[in-house]
């Protein structure tokens, strides 16, 4: 379909949808998610750093904003999905914040990884100005969100969930409100340490069987029908045998995501052995220089100690 064949069918479809929404954060997630938006018929109106992604948005029927409060004044309903904690901060505390615009019945919601503190902080401050908060980070990666099949995990007030779901059902296939205001970052964070542990783990048990003897292939057929499988052993074997390490979920995300559930536990005194080690492979794959490469890339470290390349 071409741009201008785009722009024609965008306006017939939006007569479904009364909702006005605004979208801050147009990277790997957030810009499929914009598009699933727009086809969807929702009008959009979005505001990101990086203005190319902006114009091509804007291409498809969006509609650019400067700043995150311009984003909000011409929306009912804006989402966020940011790749750190200060970005959350900057969009919704800052000069010209989401939080200085909000109002009455308004709905802002938070799909960024970040800990539950700063979410609840966002929360009571919407809550003073009568905006409801959601903070539902989002499970997938960039395939899932531009198969719109993401997992979102909802924290907040039963209303302000019902007000969004429309939205949210049009990104996943698997939608879950899990509890009060905070309560989406902790089960995110709880996804992101088993994340960080199987891969960890993946890397280490291939190159282990691959030095011993056994086809890494095999492996896989044979594993992600036993016990021992888990989603990143089938995610990211298959890219470790093909030798795809670009795009996906990058290790200094993850990384960054490890610091925050280091900071929560500490915090509440739980101990996270295995997710120390975790992140100490984390850390000697940035050492590397891998962290812009996606998490599977953990199993090169390994393989540099055992003088072996995992392939077919």
């Amino acid at each position: 379909m071409t741009a201008s064949e785009s722009d024609q069918s965008i306006p017939s479809k939006r007569s479904k949808h009364t909702q006005r929404l605004g979208f801050i954060g147009l990277g790997k997630m957030g810009r499929p998610m914009t598009e699933n938006l727009l086809k969807a018929g929702f009008e959009v109106t979005i505001h990101n750093r990086s203005q190319t992604v902006v114009q091509e948005l804007a291409r498809q029927g969006a509609t650019a904003a400067g700043t995150p409060d311009d984003v909000a004044a011409g929306s009912d309903l804006v989402l966020t999905c940011l790749p750190t904690p200060a970005s959350v901060e900057e969009v919704y505390f800052g000069e010209h914040g989401l939080l200085g615009a909000a109002r009455e019945g308004m709905t802002l919601v938070d799909c960024s990884t970040v800990g539950p503190e700063l979410s609840r902080r966002i929360y009571a401050a919407a809550k003073e100005r009568g905006a409801g908060f959601l903070d539902a980070p989002i499970s997938g990666g960039p395939a899932g969100a531009q198969a719109a099949s993401l997992t979102v995990m909802a924290g907040g007030d039963p209303e302000t969930m019902e007000r969004a779901r429309p939205v949210f059902e049009v990104l996943g296939e698997n939608i879950y409100h899990v509890g009060a205001s905070g309560a989406g970052s902790v089960v995110k964070l709880v996804n992101q340490l088993l994340v960080a542990i199987h891969t960890a783990a993946a890397a280490e048990a291939v190159v282990f069987g691959v030095k011993a003897g056994a086809d890494a292939g095999t492996l896989l057929d044979v594993l992600s029908t036993s016990y021992a499988s888990s989603r990143m052993l089938t995610r990211c074997l298959p890219l470790i045998i093909d030798r795809q390490f670009s795009g996906g979920t990058p290790v200094e995300l993850i990384l960054k995501d490890l610091g925050l559930i280091q900071a929560v536990g500490a915090g509440q005194g739980t101990r996270l052995l295995l997710g120390s080690n975790a992140e100490v492979a984390f850390r000697e794959a940035l050492a590397l220089g891998l962290g812009q490469e996606d998490m599977a890339a953990l199993v090169k470290p390994v393989e540099r100690v055992a003088g072996l390349t995992v392939r077919q």
